[in-house]
């Protein structure tokens, strides 16, 4: 984490995202064994080849495209969140918000998803947050977020190099500090 006129820059854990990219060679090589040589389960749901051959491909899209994404963050030398006296900008995950501003930022709050804590910004306007994606992909991972949880933005502290309680006592007394 590095401050430059007032600025927090806080950068991605390269050994973190090496432990991930390592966890998503591993699923790819599940899903390619399922493919290539389903075993044989006496399981009635697991046990058809055909659901095992699906469910590889899916596995080998999803955790493929999980491993070229983060294969492109060890490599990216900008940080992974910036924040500053604007607001922040994520750079974080794979459905970053981009530039977040406090004066849109009503409250901070965290949720935990199978033992995953995300910090969600409750904001004024996140139809305008959902409706600035670019990507399909990323407005329907927006829209799917508000439907949720009221809010389409979420960071988290995976990928960085921060741990999350620091990051949420920053974010809090960022968000208290603009207010003044």
């Amino acid at each position: 984490m590095t401050s430059t006129t007032g600025q927090i820059e806080i950068s991605f854990n390269k050994k973190k995202l090496i432990f991930l990219i390592i966890g998503a060679i591993a699923f790819i090589l599940i899903g390619l064994w399922f493919v290539i040589a389903p075993p044989t389960i006496s399981n009635p749901i697991f046990g058809n080849p055909t659901q095992l051959f699906i469910l590889g491909i899916i596995i080998i899209i999803f955790f493929g495209l999980c491993a070229i994404y983060i294969a492109r963050k060890i490599t990216d030398n900008r940080p992974g969140l910036i924040i500053n006296k604007i607001g922040l900008t994520d750079n974080s995950s794979g459905v970053s918000a981009g530039q977040i501003l406090w004066s849109d930022i009503e409250s901070i709050s965290v949720v935990e998803i199978h033992r995953q804590k995300l910090i969600m910004f409750q904001v004024k306007n996140p139809q305008d947050y959902i409706n600035k994606q670019t990507s399909g992909f990323k407005r329907k991972m927006f829209q799917m977020n508000f439907k949720m949880y009221g809010t389409p933005l979420s960071i988290t502290s995976t990928s960085l190099k921060i741990k999350f309680d620091e990051l949420l006592n920053i974010l809090k007394d960022e968000l208290k500090a603009s207010r003044q």
